[in-house]
């Protein structure tokens, strides 16, 4: 239908046609692509305390979502704001809400598996590694110790067996190593401490070798504290 024809018929009825009422077609939902809702409560609840500039808010998906708490690590100023299934741009468009406006001390970012899965559409390596660096860039200017998280390491998907991951996941590492060097920000490889020599997951530290199991994430617990309080590293 021609612009002219639409706009001859009244306001009314372009609204209801752009909202796909016309015909007998059921109206759009409305969608929250980025879950800005999903923290929208707890957050809330952390902006009305006091401050904290120890706080550390971990971002990501699954993979930080369903990291168990741990005493030691897990404490008062940690902030899990991990959502299952995201990618970067995603946590891109979550980083006011969900990070920012928390006002943490430091940002811990560890994401990219799902846009390498195909999860919100095709990516590239350069657009995953752009939202990396837009993510890492924005901490910085809001005042924040940002550290970058290697991909860990995966041979496959279950819910996207043709995907080939590997050589991905090692390919972004390495951008991510040589940007966080070359920009002043902290690099912490998990991927170097939990794969095969085929790029996979070691199978005894996940099920489905993609998310961690509990001795995965006890590694991935080490080198976050060495990396965050300069513990030793050591097994």
């Amino acid at each position: 239908m021609s612009r002219r024809g639409i706009g001859a018929l009244g306001p009314a009825w372009v609204l209801a046609w752009a909202l796909g009422t016309a015909g007998g077609t059921q109206a759009m939902e409305p969608q929250d692509w980025a879950d800005l809702g999903h923290y929208r409560a707890q957050n809330e609840a952390l902006r009305s305390g006091s401050p904290d500039p120890q706080r550390v808010v971990l971002l990501g998906d699954s993979i930080t979502e369903g990291w168990p708490a741990r005493p030691g690590l897990w404490d008062a100023h940690f902030v899990n704001r991990g959502i299952s299934g995201q990618t970067t741009p995603q946590m891109l468009l979550r980083l006011r809400p969900d990070v920012i406006a928390l006002a943490p001390g430091a940002l811990v970012v560890l994401a990219g598996t799902n846009d390498i899965a195909g999860n919100t559409g095709p990516a590239t390596d350069e657009e995953i590694e752009g939202n990396l660096a837009s993510i890492a860039e924005l901490g910085r200017v809001h005042g924040m110790r940002v550290l970058l998280c290697s991909i860990l390491p995966t041979r496959a998907y279950p819910w996207n067996p043709g995907a080939r991951p590997a050589p991905r996941v090692l390919a972004i590492n390495r951008w991510m190593r040589e940007f966080a060097a070359g920009k002043g920000f902290e690099y912490v490889d998990y991927h170097s401490a939990m794969a095969e020599p085929d790029g996979g997951l070691r199978r005894e530290l996940g099920d489905d070798g993609v998310h961690p199991n509990e001795r995965g994430y006890a590694i991935m617990a080490r080198l976050l504290r060495a990396a965050l309080w300069k513990e030793p590293a050591a097994r």
